[in-house]
């Protein structure tokens, strides 16, 4: 492979020639100058072989993980290849860059290079301020020797109005098969017009609308398109897998479920839920029984023997999911964060996130502040957390002593402009953020860039700290939308019913249609319900009961037990525009 690196990291190819060399026949043995500084402290102990040779099994041992390690990070990078190009290749050009600096900069909404260490400096002292002076009014958070001690947060009471108010919405919602409210909320929506065929293909099958329907009934149930061929009359199993190959992909299911989304945004009953502005992001698990690259292990739910892949969805206060992703359960998931809120293309503009502890990382709280994301994550251990200061010699009163160690705003102002170059490739969707980010934690294309990062988001995560130590509302706000997003999962297990919610195939592409197949069936349940439970409240208030906004923003818009996945379906066919 044509390998090529970046400076500082051209010991590799020297060594990987050597390799070559070895292989072909062309030297016999290692030179007693072979490069070493890549093998780790590990290995080194077998590294010298008889007469101060090198023992060339250790040596390549030592270079393959050194080349896995640089290939992740981008020191080592394939010109031709899509995942392991040169991490700049990554970003907007050179050229470009220089073209669009300023604009960028106004656009991100962020200070100038001369200007940003005393930008973060007074938002740092301003937040610090806010908290110091908040500190004696809560209960939650207080200091014993110097020690972050934490209360347990009083548990959020309902009003007595909404269990009553929930239980007559359930008992009044009607039963309904999952065809029939499909073809309701596309009557409403017009969800399907989105299924094109691909470019340059115009041919449409016989009761195309009946073979569309019963296609994405068979990947969101997980039912296939066999058993689906055998539950609806009138479509045979070419016509459900011509509509799979032609119609139904990424693209056109995500343009469908946006469709969705945005309509439910617009209904009256959405907004009690929330404003769509803030999000929340987690992983559900599936066991997987085929044989797939995305598939590991997670004895958490599933013991040492079985397999799983996760599905990583976005999910707004209103319960909309506006992203979806299979992803590997062994990578951390804040890898994945950054990409929902780019990928976002409905109504929806979200300004906070929220994850649980596996979704953040220092870095993401940079890139989150710097693409104009307010990060608010639950972190586990939070009396643990090490905060940070820009100056040791401010002091912040009593939570001083929570402040231990400093983050240096010199690096960040080194690097600004190439933080600013990454921003805004992110954000005009060069490359996927994940790639960006699991670049960037393995150390990037330079160590001093990947602390730049690192110490900018040491800086935003203590101003986040401080504040979800002070602001009970900010508590509950984030408390709020997990458990949207926790009771959201169950949902999809409740649709996803054959095979008991397993994957059967190892196809990527299949995966990902199943998974997003899946969001577009939750979202059409959420806009169904929207509008069963807006009729059941008008019904209620006509009888003369009025229900206060507090109490509507306390109801779950997805009750799921009336919706009927499975079966045989009858679907009736109509014309498709």
């Amino acid at each position: 492979m044509p390998f090529q690196a970046q400076n500082g990291s051209q010991y590799l190819i020297e060594a990987i020639e050597l390799i070559k060399k070895l292989d072909n026949g062309d030297i016999k043995s290692l030179p007693k100058d072979v490069p070493i500084q890549f093998i780790s402290l590990e290995l080194r102990s077998g590294l010298k072989g008889k007469n101060g040779s090198i023992n060339r099994n250790t040596w390549e041992i030592g270079l393959a993980l050194a080349i896995r390690d640089k290939l992740r990070s981008g020191d080592l990078y394939l010109p031709q290849s899509k995942q392991h190009v040169s991490f700049w290749d990554l970003m907007v050009s050179n050229l470009h860059w220089k073209e669009i600096k300023y604009e960028a900069i106004s656009e991100l909404d962020l200070p100038q290079q001369e200007h940003v260490t005393t930008h973060l400096t007074t938002q740092f002292q301003a937040s610090t301020e806010k908290a110091r002076k908040q500190w004696c009014l809560g209960n939650f958070a207080y200091i014993v020797n110097g020690k972050l001690k934490l209360k347990k947060d009083d548990k959020f009471v309902h009003p007595p109005t909404v269990a009553a108010l929930q239980k007559t919405i359930e008992a009044n919602l009607p039963t309904i098969r999952i065809e029939k409210l499909l073809i309701e909320v596309d009557k409403i929506t017009g969800f399907t017009k989105h299924f094109k065929p691909i470019q340059g293909y115009h041919s449409q099958p016989k009761n195309f609308y009946k073979t569309l329907m019963a296609a994405i009934i068979s990947q969101a149930t997980n039912l296939g398109i066999m058993s689906t061929s055998a539950s609806v009359q009138g479509v045979s199993v070419d016509m459900l897998r011509h509509a799979l190959n032609s119609f139904i992909r990424e693209e056109t299911l995500t343009a469908a479920s946006a469709e969705i989304v945005n309509h439910h945004h617009n209904h009256p009953l959405s907004s009690s839920q929330g404003d769509g502005h803030i999000s929340s992001s987690d992983a559900q698990r599936f066991k997987i029984r085929a044989d797939s690259l995305l598939a590991s292990h997670y004895p958490r739910y599933y013991g040492y023997y079985e397999k799983a892949i996760g599905i990583y969805t976005h999910v707004s206060n209103q319960l909309s999911v506006f992203s979806t992703k299979v992803i590997s359960c062994v990578p951390r998931e804040a890898l994945y964060v950054i990409d929902g809120l780019l990928e976002n293309n409905t109504i929806l503009k979200i300004k906070a996130h929220t994850t649980d502890t596996h979704g953040y990382t220092e870095i993401i709280f940079a890139l989150c502040y710097m693409l104009g994301f307010y990060f608010m994550p639950r972190i586990r251990d939070l009396k643990d957390q090490q905060l940070y200061r820009i100056d040791k010699s401010t002091t912040y009163g009593e939570i001083d002593t929570l402040i231990t160690k400093t983050a240096y705003l010199d690096i960040v102002e080194e690097q600004w402009d190439e933080m600013l170059r990454i921003a805004i490739s992110l954000k005009k969707r060069t490359t996927p953020a994940h790639i960006v980010v699991q670049r960037l934690t393995s150390n990037g294309p330079s160590d001093r860039l990947n602390k730049a990062f690192i110490n900018l988001g040491r800086i935003i995560k203590t101003k986040y700290i401080l504040r979800y130590l002070t602001d009970p509302e900010l508590r509950r706000t984030i408390q709020a939308q997990l458990n949207k997003g926790e009771y959201r999962h169950k949902l999809p297990r409740w649709i996803f019913f054959a095979e008991h919610g397993e994957f059967t195939t190892g196809d990527y592409e299949e995966i990902m249609n199943k998974a997003s197949c899946l969001s577009l069936v939750s979202n059409a349940i959420l806009m169904w319900n929207t509008m069963k439970i807006d009729d059941i409240i008008q019904n209620i208030e006509a009888q003369g009961e009025k229900i206060s906004p507090e109490t509507l923003s306390h109801i779950s818009l997805l009750p799921y037990k009336h919706v009927l996945p499975n079966g045989t379906y009858f679907i009736e066919d109509h014309k498709y525009t």
